[in-house]
């Protein structure tokens, strides 16, 4: 079943926050970062404090002191021209810096992550001569004809225990998945961890709703699911909440606007009327005049 609706990148930046956390006082998570106009926009920037600190995790070996991330969703397609979209974004975030040559060409890596290994573009270095090698699993470095140091990360072939979260982000975790998924968020103590876990968590669920809902009649597991969503629920709901009575306001001032209106009254006199009735400013009372 196809989950046309599940945000995906919220999930990805949340879950990389998490794989990079025993290094995360090293590092500056810069999401969705604007290049010039809205549509020139990386998905992560990770910006090392410190370019000489040794990063644990697997994938962050390769990073240097700006490290360009691009994540594709399960939906989308990797090919060579995709390939070359990255290191494109990678080059105009050099040309932008505040000076000449003041972010160093050797100091920027790439990092594409995508669920499923893209054979098709793996075949185009091959036949193109381009050197790729597999120094961990799940990573794959390509070099030889790229401006920027460059790996693909394909989250289906790394280690599910270490790699839990960037896992997670499929729709094809099958039972034990969500299980292994659900005894992670467990174990988390500290708060920024757990919001961040919640947020991968609910595009998972979203994401495989069917298996979940098969879960949800195990007992124990729905116990565990509805603890671990209450305050993602809750949060949800307060939103509405508040939502709706911005909305209900709004209607309210507009319909008393409406009624001053057809009564003969000029707008000095509604604004006075609005702003003492409803304790809003003078300022906000504008916009609906």
């Amino acid at each position: 079943m196809k989950n046309t609706k599940v945000q995906w990148h919220p999930g990805f930046v949340a879950a990389m926050n998490l794989e990079l956390a025993q290094n995360r006082a090293d590092l500056i998570f810069e999401k969705e970062y604007n290049l010039n106009t809205k549509p020139l926009e990386i998905d992560l920037l990770v910006v090392k404090k410190n370019a000489s600190v040794h990063i644990s995790n697997e994938i962050g070996k390769l990073f240097r002191g700006h490290n360009i991330m691009e994540y594709k969703s399960p939906e989308d397609h990797l090919d060579i021209d995709g390939f070359y979209k990255a290191g494109a974004y990678a080059s105009l975030y050099k040309s932008y810096g505040k000076a000449v040559d003041e972010i160093k060409a050797e100091d920027i890596t790439v990092s594409i992550i995508r669920e499923a290994r893209p054979d098709g573009l793996f075949q185009y270095f091959m036949e193109k001569e381009y050197l790729l090698s597999n120094p961990y699993r799940g990573v794959y470095y390509i070099e030889g004809k790229v401006l920027f140091p460059t790996q693909i990360i394909v989250t289906k072939e790394l280690e599910q225990d270490s790699h839990i979260w960037l896992k997670a982000l499929s729709e094809r975790l099958g039972k034990d998945d969500i299980r292994n998924l659900l005894d992670g968020v467990n174990r988390l103590t500290e708060k920024m961890d757990k919001e961040l876990a919640d947020s991968v968590l609910e595009v998972s669920i979203g994401a495989n709703k069917q298996v979940v809902e098969e879960l949800i009649g195990d007992e124990s597991m729905c116990q565990a699911l509805m603890e671990i969503m209450e305050p993602v629920i809750q949060l949800r709901d307060q939103e509405n909440i508040e939502k709706g009575l911005r909305q209900g306001l709004k209607q309210g001032i507009q319909a008393t606007i409406d009624t001053l209106r057809e009564f003969g009254h000029g707008d000095a006199e509604i604004k006075t009327a609005i702003v003492k009735k409803y304790d809003i400013s003078a300022e906000e009372v504008d916009e609906y005049l």
